[in-house]
């Protein structure tokens, strides 16, 4: 096994932070001078430590994780290196491709200094890179423990930004979920909602935006997770739904059918059916929580931190070195 190394990467996708500071290496995260970045009131292991920006010059690492393409330059200005000359660099691809689809260019493409490392397999298939070296290391998630209570006889789901983004996270769906059962829609700015599809506020209610151990226990006193998704990467509330025990509800797109296997829910295209399985959890608990039991089992094994943190090892080892 390789030594444990000093990595820079700057806090941005939250649920994939939690998963991925929680290995054996050293985790440096930059705040700026206004104090955003860094660790902040969350509960991650010493070894994830905060940097002013201004020490960066300064501070020895070993590898840099980038998630923004701004962030290529920000590294050459605060620290003077260049990423994928004076020190090796990983870019995560969290995101599908918006436009030219199926012929995405990837802004990365045919660079020989960077390795891309993609979330799914799915984006992997979809980005065209060129000559780019490429990964796929699937998603973990931190195991909140089982949440599934059923005590509501009611949807949840997860989305950010719901009426900016409307087509893309299906949020223009939930008003046919809603007339089967209502829907409480978790994640920022889901205010509006309600109004943006012309339904009642009792029908689809926005239930704010918390923490990821109260959100589950929240989410876990409904019924069902739906998840509307037409184009976004996974996504991991649909894998915390799961880990905590949840029965999902799901379309059939991007790599939702590898995440969503027979016996944990229903998955696909036809919106009318997943209405009847929304209607079937919500009916009869019990159906739920045999589906949920599964779901976690599932999504223990497939998504679980132990197998996450053996990927990036190998991919760290294999690139870094």
């Amino acid at each position: 096994m390789s030594r444990p190394l000093r990595l820079l990467v700057w806090q941005v996708h939250g649920g994939w932070m939690d998963a991925f500071v929680r290995g054996r290496h050293t985790y440096l995260l930059p705040v700026d001078r206004d104090g955003e970045g860094g660790v902040g009131a969350r509960d991650w292991p010493a070894n994830v430590v905060d940097v002013p920006e201004g020490e960066l010059a300064g501070t020895p690492f070993d590898a840099v994780i980038l998630q923004r393409l701004e962030e290529f330059e920000l590294v050459e200005r605060l620290t003077g290196r260049t990423p994928g000359v004076d020190v090796p660099v990983v870019f995560v691809e969290h995101n599908t491709p918006t436009t030219d689809v199926p012929s995405s260019r990837h802004p990365l493409a045919d660079r020989q200094d960077v390795l891309i490392a993609h979330v799914t397999h799915f984006n992997a298939l979809f980005w065209d890179t060129g000559g780019t070296r490429t990964a796929v290391v699937e998603h973990g998630v931190v195991d909140y423990g089982l949440r599934y209570a059923g005590e509501l006889p009611r949807a949840a789901a997860v989305i950010n930004e719901p009426v900016r983004r409307w087509r893309a996270t299906g949020s223009d769906l939930l008003g046919g979920f809603a007339r089967v059962a209502p829907v409480d829609v978790f994640g920022m700015e889901a205010g509006g909602l309600a109004r943006a599809l012309g339904v009642g506020e009792d029908r689809v209610t926005a239930a704010g935006d918390l923490a990821v151990p109260d959100l589950l226990t929240e989410v876990g006193r409904r019924r069902v997770y739906v998840h509307p998704n037409r184009w976004t990467s996974l996504g991991l509330s649909l894998l915390e739904a799961m880990t905590a025990g949840m029965p999902v509800v799901a379309l059939d797109t991007t790599d939702v059918r590898r995440a969503v296997v027979p016996g944990v829910g229903a998955v696909s295209t036809d919106v009318a059916e997943l209405h009847d399985a929304v209607r079937a959890f919500v009916d009869d608990p019990e159906r739920g929580r045999v589906a949920g039991e599964r779901a976690r089992e599932w999504a223990l094994e497939r998504f679980g931190l132990d197998r996450f943190q053996r990927d990036w090892d190998a991919l760290l080892a294999h690139w870094v070195a």
